[in-house]
């Protein structure tokens, strides 16, 4: 147990340091917060009219999609970050110091859960000036904002491993989009699954991020539950996303251990 406390204490310093970059230059959150903003404007106001949100104002629809689509974007940051430090020598310099050595990667994943506060945050407010509101009360909403940082936690360790496994920023860049975007529009995110083709609405209604959009709208209540799709994940949305965000981090931290040690020789 001092050994967990320990490595956490350290991660938490790791991720102050990360942190501080951030304040050097700020333009690293802004671009994180640019992409979801981009795509409020642009389905909430230029094809949002021209699609069925199953009897629910579009804006309030596409908001839970949009949290969700901003925390796969950001996570994408992780895995570049990570190859950028370990191409520039600071993992070596680190792991030179007396130091656990998961605490770099606890460091690295902690102050991505803040910067993805900080941009579901943003996203929130835009989404307020746009015409979206939570119609649950406050703990309902808090479990949705919650269920959002959870997956951008798990994300986070997964893109942590395609990091390390790459090495290069910009691999991983390319890497994690391609991961992201598909996971994105195959989902229930912008369009409801039943407007899709028959051979793809399977594959829409078993992808997790079907299941943690479904669940952040329940939340905020921003969807009829009625009208889900009758499977498992859609009609149980919130256990289901526990299930998908558990499993997420039971496999990407240990694997993620294990290649952060074959990568920093230790």
């Amino acid at each position: 147990m001092n050994a967990v406390v320990l490595a956490f204490g350290e991660g938490v310093v790791v991720a102050k340091r990360n942190l501080r970059m951030i304040l050097r230059v700020p333009e690293m959150l802004l671009n994180a917060a640019i992409a979801p903003a981009m795509m409020t404007l642009l389905f909430g106001f230029v094809v949002g009219g021209a699609i069925d949100a199953q009897g629910v104002p579009y804006r309030e629809y596409l908001l839970g999609g949009i949290f969700v689509q901003a925390v796969l974007f950001g996570a994408v940051n992780t895995g570049t970050a990570i190859a950028a430090d370990l191409r520039n020598g600071i993992v070596d310099r680190l792991m030179s110091m007396p130091i656990s050595r998961s605490a770099v990667l606890v460091g690295r994943t902690t102050s991505d859960l803040v910067n993805s506060g900080v941009v579901i945050t943003v996203t929130a407010l835009l989404g307020l000036v746009v015409g979206w509101r939570s119609r649950t009360s406050v703990p309902e909403a808090a479990l949705g904002f919650l269920i959002l940082l959870a997956f951008a936690y798990a994300l986070s360790w997964l893109m942590a491993v395609v990091g390390l496994a790459s090495r290069a920023p910009e691999a991983v860049s390319s890497t994690g989009f391609t991961i992201a975007i598909p996971l994105g529009f195959l989902s229930n995110a912008y369009v409801p699954i039943d407007s899709m083709p028959g051979v793809l609405q399977p594959v829409a209604e078993w992808n997790p991020v079907s299941a943690i959009v479904q669940a952040v709208r329940v939340q905020f209540g921003n969807v009829d539950p009625s009208t889900a799709p009758d499977v498992w994940p859609l009609q149980h949305p919130v256990a289901a996303s526990g299930l998908w965000i558990g499993a997420l981090l039971a496999l990407s931290i240990p694997l993620a251990i294990a290649q952060f040690r074959r990568s920093a020789g230790r």
